[in-house]
């Protein structure tokens, strides 16, 4: 059963609208100010439940920022349907040199085997 499409704003403003925020101390490199400051940021997709977060920059608003880019992927990522194959027919040039193969393995692997026994009694 396919999920349905995810169709998100097309502005920024329009998104966060519909999203769930939350901030938090991000921790790792950046010094005091990730470790004092909340500068993680998860946005978190209310009508389709989509989650993106980014604690890569020292600021809230870039974090932010990041945050809707990587919500925007993963609904592109999700509402990704992959095209039907369309079946063709094999070309008769291709099975005529499947045949040839054939024969030619089967003549190989006849000479592969212990000569029949013949006896010259007669």
């Amino acid at each position: 059963m396919e999920q349905p499409l995810i169709i998100l704003p097309d502005t920024d403003e329009h998104l966060l609208s519909e999203c769930r925020m939350q901030t938090f101390r991000s921790g790792g490199k950046g010094g005091q100010n990730v470790n004092k400051v909340e500068t993680g940021v998860r946005l978190i997709h209310l009508p389709s439940g989509l989650v993106a977060q980014s604690t890569t920059e020292r600021s809230q608003y870039l974090n932010k920022m990041r945050c809707i880019k990587r919500m925007r992927q993963k609904a592109a990522e999700a509402n990704y349907r992959a095209p039907e194959r369309v079946p063709t027919k094999v070309p008769f040039s291709v099975v005529q040199s499947q045949k040839d193969q054939k024969k030619r393995n089967a003549t190989k692997k006849q000479h592969r085997r212990k000569p029949a026994l013949r006896l010259d009694d007669e």
